[in-house]
C-alpha cells in the first residue's frame, strides 16, 4: 500500500467530472476507490490513486485545465481538521508554520514550506508545494495542489497578496493564459519545483480571520490526537523499489539487503504494517507505467525494461490489469 491521502483532497471531482459529461462514480470505482469518499473527512486514498483518478478524468474529458478547475471550487476545508488551525492563525507565517508541521495530518506525501527564491530577487521568498514520494508530481495533481495553495493564500490575506510569478515543474496542460488568469500573476513552466513567489514580508501580514484563542485549542487537539510519524518501513522499502526500478534488481532479497535484514523478517515487518512487498512493488510499476505509456513516446519495449519487467507480454498483461486497457490504447487515449 502506498502513502495515503485524505480523500477530501478530491472534494468535488465526482460532480465535476459528471458536469463535464463523464461519469465520476464509475471513473472513481475502475480505480478502485468510492466516489463518495471525497465528501467525507476521515476516508483516505492512495495518492497515487488520487492523481491516476485525476488524470485520467482530465485525459479521457478533454478536459485539461481540470486541476485548476476542481481547485477553483476548493478551499481550505478540504484539510479537514488542520484547517481550523491554518484559518485561526494571527498571521499568514503563522499558517504557513501550522500547515509546514501538520501537513502530515492531511497526507504524509505532501509537504509545504518556504524556501529561498529561485530567481534571488530581494525580498522575495518562496512557497514551495512537493511530494515525498512522487516525483515528478503527476502535472494535474501539481496544478491541484498549488491551486488551493494559491487560493487559500488569498483567502487568508483577503484578497491579492501580491504574488510574483508561479513555477511549475510540467509543460502547460492548457493554454498559458488560462493559468494566468487563475494565479492572476506570471506563470513558468519546466522549472524545478511547483512554487508560489510572494513578497518576504507577507508572513508578518494579518490573517482575516485570526483568533488566539481557537488556534491554540486547534493546535492542542493536532499535537494530542495526531503525532508526527516516523517514516514507515512500507514507505522506505517502496522509495528504494522506486529508484531501483529498471536499473537494479527490485525483488524482495535485494531490498532486504539494502536494509540489512532477512527477506522473511522484511515480509513480517511488512505485514505488521498491512503491507506486501509485491503489493508495493506491484503499484510502483503501475505509477511508472502509467506515466511513461501516457507522459512519453518512449517504445513500449523500452518501458518495459524501464519498470523492471522483462517481457512486453508481460507489460501488456499487467496494464490491462491496472488500467482495463492496452498499453497502445492507453497511449492514444492520452
Amino acid at each position: 500500500m502506498g502513502t495515503m491521502v485524505r480523500a477530501a483532497g478530491l472534494r468535488g471531482l465526482p460532480g465535476l467530472i459528471d458536469a463535464l459529461g463523464g461519469d465520476g462514480r464509475a471513473l472513481f470505482e475502475r480505480f478502485g476507490a468510492d466516489a463518495s469518499a471525497p465528501g467525507t473527512d476521515d476516508a483516505v486514498i492512495e495518492s497515487m490513486t488520487a492523481g491516476l483518478i485525476l488524470q485520467a478524468a482530465a485525459t479521457e474529458l478533454d478536459c485539461p485545465d481540470l486541476g485548476l478547475r476542481l481547485a477553483g471550487q476548493q478551499n481550505i476545508s478540504v484539510l479537514g481538521p488542520l484547517s481550523l488551525a491554518i484559518e485561526s492563525s494571527d498571521t499568514l507565517g503563522e499558517a504557513l508554520d501550522c500547515a509546514t508541521r501538520f501537513l502530515f495530518v492531511h497526507s504524509p506525501a505532501l509537504t509545504v514550506e518556504q524556501v529561498d527564491d529561485p530567481s534571488g530577487r530581494p525580498g522575495v521568498v518562496a512557497l514551495r508545494y512537493g511530494s515525498t514520494e512522487l516525483e515528478p508530481m503527476p502535472p494535474q495533481s501539481a496544478d491541484l495542489g498549488l491551486g488551493l495553495l494559491h487560493r487559500s493564500v488569498a483567502l487568508l490575506a483577503g484578497g491579492r497578496y501580491g504574488l510574483r510569478s508561479v513555477h511549475l515543474p510540467h509543460r502547460p496542460l492548457a493554454p498559458v493564459a488560462r493559468y494566468t488568469e487563475f494565479f492572476g500573476a506570471d506563470v513558468r513552466f519546466g522549472q524545478a519545483s511547483a512554487l508560489l513567489r510572494v513578497p518576504q514580508a507577507l508572513a508578518g501580514t494579518p490573517t482575516a480571520g485570526g483568533n488566539r484563542m481557537l488556534h491554540t485549542a486547534a493546535l492542542d487537539y493536532l499535537s494530542s490526537h495526531y503525532p508526527a510519524p516516523s517514516v514507515s518501513l512500507a514507505a522506505r522499502v517502496e522509495r528504494l523499489i522506486t529508484q531501483g526500478l529498471g536499473s537494479a534488481p527490485v525483488d524482495i532479497a535485494a531490498i532486504a539487503r539494502h536494509l540489512q535484514t532477512h527477506p522473511r523478517t522484511l515480509q513480517r515487518r511488512l505485514s505488521a504494517e498491512g503491507a506486501g512487498f509485491e503489493q508495493i512493488l506491484d503499484s510502483v510499476r503501475r505509477g511508472a507505467a502509467h506515466r511513461l505509456i501516457t507522459g512519453t513516446s518512449i517504445p513500449f519495449t523500452q518501458i518495459t525494461a524501464m519498470v523492471g519487467l522483462t517481457e512486453q507480454s508481460a507489460l501488456t498483461r499487467a496494464v490491462r490489469r491496472w488500467f482495463g486497457q492496452s498499453p497502445r490504447d492507453l497511449r492514444r487515449g492520452a
